[in-house]
This record gives structure tokens, C-alpha cells and sequence, in this order.
């Protein structure tokens, strides 16, 4: 048997080798990687040497060679294939093991120029790498470390791979390119004219790895699986352990993720539970068990069969308070023993630990998606993601009555809060709770009744609180409609044509009105 090897990332190389070399495995390799074996007094024959050709270009060309190719994809089962190579004396090559010069990371480096990138652009890997995987039958291809030692063990057991995993193997090599192809034509195509880098470039390649089959989607009569983004960003829901419980559902996917992005925006202790998409509880604390409490408040209804999300760690007594209710997800950074005990009778509660980044909770924002994407019928809009943070320093305060330090921090939750709800979305808020939610109406009007209806059925009071609207109060009847259910506080984007009307109505009833400047449209 004959291995080619010609790795950039040599992570494992000299391990994998020397085993291969104590199966009598015959070893090729080029460059670097030879030079590595060969200090490590491995025999190897240098690429160069075996096809009588040199190096040339700098090393651009070295593996194009009708003696690499036709090793790797002569077809041991066509005797005029096998014919050709004795009649040029050409070996089969067995076995490969490349990975491709680090474009990627190049790319990501701060200052990367065009000509770093270009030089880091493989040619002779992937063209190696398709020829074997394309030849699968007759050539194992390895293109990431990862693979190695399950490969050792097949061949130490059987001294050879079978077609299962050869098969395998060329699939994963074939996405490999996948993904390298795709993103120098994303890098490439975000060049302009004049250098600089648009956002958004003349070509999309989306590069997603199946995490899962689900057991349906939306509904039961629709087929579904859950991907996730080739390097997915520390503390995003698809990074999570599932620690027990059913399998997730799309739609406790779905759910889970609007629970999971919304309670990330908080650095106190806090809760939300979220059903439909929507949160119908959020509420900050001093820790897991106030945080969910004060949450569950809001809407205990709702919160019946709901998605709860925690930024803190889950303790024994928030542990208990929270299995009095039917929750399908439970979600946190980690548990406690005691925690994890109170819900193994509760076998069916999916329950999710998604770690915090390095860090500890103040990267929150390396697991928020830079760009979001929906589909249309035949293409995608993309967009950057909704990341903007709102601070006091922001706030435009447009009422004659000014606001208080209190009503500032619950502007501010409720403005928070709000960002996560469907618009039209309106957000009553007081003491770090919500009081009242009102979302995805066609009309802003309905949407701030909906929430005090609910704060009724709650038996919570308006009196007095923080309301947040998502986008601008076209006219003074919403504003009015807020007030008249207890809002003293209110914080909006501004914009409108007829801004200074609903200041002059603000002005009148006796409250408090600031301007975020920003909106935040959530469909």
C-alpha cells in the first residue's frame, strides 16, 4: 500500500505516519511534510523524486503530475487502466492524506490583502483530492485529523478500509472542497472595483453542516433537519448538550433560539420563557429563582408548555420551582447536580446546557449571528443582524417631564425585551419584569390592548410602568392607549411625521417620552 501525504495543518501528521509506516505502509509526501517525516527518520520518498519531475513555480506546481493522477484514479477493476500503469510505470496511490493551504484563516486575519489571499489559494490538494475521492473504490482520502484514527483502526484490524468508509471518506472530502470553493468565491466576490470589501458580494455560498434529522417541521406533514454554520460561533444554540429529554422538534428549535438570543442580552440574572416565538415572560433578578419567578408572573398561562431560557447557572431551588410547571425546553449555561436530580423524574423536559464563551458572561455577543437570512420564493433576503445595543447615553429624552433613574432602567429592559417580540410589538415593564407583552398584531392599537388584557388575566397592574413600542406611534392614540392602562414611561423610536404631536400628547397626560432613534422590526 502507497500514502501520499501533504498536509498545511500538520496537527497529528507525524503520529499518523509512523503508524502507517509500522503497517508497511509505503510513504510519498512534498515540501514540509516530507521534511517533518524525514527529520523524524521516517523513510519517505519525495514527491519530486517519484514523478522525475521538480518542483517549480515557487511550489505551485509539484503534485500535477500524470504520475500522482493516474495513482489515484486508475481503476484497479479495468485491466486497460491497470495496463496504462504498468506501461508507464506509474504506482497506485492508496491512500491520501492532504489538507488545503489555510485560506479561510488567512482571510479572517485583520489586513489581509488581496495577494495573501490569492497565494493561499490550494490547487494541487483539491485536484489531488478530487481524483481520490472520485476513485473511492480503490482510495481512501483523508482531508482533516479528525479522521485519522478511525482509519488506524480499521487498518490495523482488517488492513484495509472497506467501501463504507472509504465512501464516507469522499464524501467528506467532496464537501471539504465544498466549503473551500465556497468561501474564496465568497472572498472574492465581496472585492470591488476599487478594493474595498461590500458586505454583502456578488455571490452567496451557503456552508452548513447537518446537525440532526428532526421528526417533522413546522406542522407533522412537513420534512425537516437542523444545520449549523462549518464553525459555529461559542454560545449559540447549536453548540448546545442536550443533558436529557425527548428529541428536539423544529419548532422547540425555533423557540428555543428566540428564548436563548433574548435572555443573551442580559447581564443580571435572568429568565425568559418564550412560546410561539414570542416571549411571554422575561424578568432579571438576583438569581435563577427571582429571575423565573417574577418571569413566569407575566403570563402563567402562556408560560404553560413553554421554552425557558436562564443566563445563569440553574440552582436546586429555581430547579424546583420551575418542575411545578409543564416546560418543554429548559435551557442554561450549566446546572447544578442537584438541579439535574430534581428533573430525572421528569424524563420528557428537554433540557439544554449551552456554555458561556471564554470569558465568562461578557462575550455573550460572539454567539449572535452577523448576518440574518429568510428565505423568498426563489432567493434569499439577507441582512446584518439586529445586534445594536441601546444605552442611556442614547436616549433622547422628548417629554418636559424627565424620567427617573428607575423609570431609565426599565425603559431600557422594555426596549430590550422588545427587540425579541414580533411587531407590531409593545412591552410593559416595571422592576425588571414585564408586565404585559402585546405582539405580532397588524395594529399597533391592538397590540398595546392585547398587553393589558394579558396583565389582567395576570392580575398584574399597570400602574406605573415602562412601556416599550418597537417602531414609532404614528399617532397619539397609541400613546394614549398605554396611558389609559397605567404607563407613565415611554420609549419609542421616533421619526414620525408626527413626532411632535404624540410629544405634545406625552406633554398633556403627564408622562415621560424618550427616543431610542432606532427601531426594531422583528417579522
Amino acid at each position: 500500500m502507497n500514502a501520499l501525504i501533504s498536509v498545511s495543518d500538520k496537527t497529528g501528521i507525524l503520529e499518523f505516519a509512523q503508524a502507517l509506516h509500522a503497517l508497511g505502509v509505503a510513504l510519498l509526501s512534498t515540501g514540509g511534510t516530507a521534511r517533518l517525516l524525514l527529520d523524524n527518520g521516517l523513510p519517505v520518498t519525495e514527491v519530486a523524486d517519484h514523478t522525475g519531475f521538480p518542483e517549480m513555480l515557487d511550489g505551485r506546481v509539484k503534485t500535477l503530475h500524470p504520475k500522482v493522477h493516474g495513482g489515484l484514479l486508475a481503476r484497479r477493476d479495468v485491466p486497460e487502466h491497470m495496463a496504462a500503469l504498468a506501461a508507464h510505470q506509474i504506482a497506485t496511490i492508496d491512500l491520501l492524506v492532504v489538507n488545503l493551504y489555510p485560506f479561510e484563516a488567512t482571510v479572517a486575519k485583520p489586513g489581509c490583502t488581496l495577494e495573501d489571499a490569492i497565494e493561499n489559494i490550494d490547487i494541487g490538494g483539491p485536484a489531488m483530492v478530487r481524483s481520490a475521492a472520485k476513485n473511492w473504490k480503490d482510495v481512501g482520502v483523508l482531508t482533516d485529523a479528525s479522521q485519522y484514527a478511525g482509519v488506524l483502526k480499521e487498518l490495523k484490524t482488517d488492513g484495509k478500509l472497506t467501501d463504507k468508509t472509504k465512501f464516507a471518506l469522499s464524501v467528506a472530502a467532496f464537501n471539504r472542497i465544498s466549503q473551500y470553493d465556497g468561501a474564496i468565491s465568497d472572498y472574492l466576490s465581496s472585492i470591488e472595483s476599487d478594493g474595498s470589501h461590500s458586505l454583502f458580494g456578488g455571490q452567496a455560498n451557503g456552508r452548513f453542516i447537518k446537525v440532526q434529522d428532526l421528526r417533522y417541521g413546522e406542522n407533522s406533514h412537513q420534512q425537516a433537519a437542523l444545520y449549523r454554520d462549518l464553525r459555529p460561533a461559542p454560545g449559540s444554540l447549536v453548540t448546545a448538550v442536550q443533558l436529557q429529554g425527548k428529541e428536539l422538534s423544529y419548532n422547540n428549535i425555533a423557540d428555543a433560539d428566540a428564548a436563548w438570543e433574548c435572555v443573551k442580552s442580559f447581564t443580571e440574572a435572568a429568565c425568559v420563557i418564550v412560546k410561539h416565538a414570542n416571549p411571554c415572560g422575561v424578568a432579571v433578578g438576583s438569581d435563577a429563582l427571582q429571575a423565573y419567578s417574577k418571569a413566569f408572573k407575566t403570563d402563567p398561562t402562556s408560560a404553560f408548555g413553554g421554552i425557558i431560557a436562564l443566563n445563569c447557572t440553574l440552582d436546586e431551588h429555581a430547579a424546583l420551582q420551575i418542575s411545578k410547571q409543564f416546560v418543554e425546553v429548559l435551557m442554561a449555561p450549566a446546572f447544578t447536580p442537584q438541579a439535574l436530580e430534581v428533573f430525572k423524574t421528569k424524563v420528557n423536559v428537554r433540557i439544554l446546557q449551552i456554555d458561556l464563551p471564554p470569558g465568562g458572561a461578557t462575550p455573550w455577543a460572539q454567539g449572535r449571528n452577523a448576518v440574518d437570512i429568510k428565505r423568498v420564493g426563489s432567493g434569499l433576503l439577507m441582512q446584518t443582524a439586529d445586534n445594536h445595543t441601546l444605552a442611556l447615553a442614547d436616549l433622547k429624552i422628548v417629554s418636559k417631564l424627565q424620567p427617573t433613574p428607575e423609570q431609565l432602567q426599565d425603559l431600557l429592559f422594555a426596549w430590550t425585551v422588545a427587540k425579541y417580540v414580533k411587531s407590531n410589538a409593545i412591552v410593559f415593564c416595571k422592576d425588571g419584569m414585564t408586565m404585559g407583552v402585546g405582539a405580532g398584531q397588524m395594529s399597533r392599537l391592538d397590540s398595546a390592548r392585547i398587553a393589558s388584557i394579558k396583565a389582567g388575566h395576570a392580575h398584574l397592574s399597570l400602574l406605573g410602568t415602562a412601556v416599550a413600542s418597537d417602531a414609532f406611534f404614528p399617532f397619539r392614540d397609541g400613546l394614549d392607549v398605554v396611558v389609559d392602562a397605567g404607563a407613565t414611561s415611554v420609549i419609542q423610536p421616533g421619526g414620525s411625521m408626527r413626532d411632535q404631536e404624540v410629544i405634545d400628547a406625552a406633554d398633556e397626560r403627564g408622562v415621560v417620552m424618550v427616543f431610542s432613534g432606532v427601531r426594531h422590526f422583528r417579522h
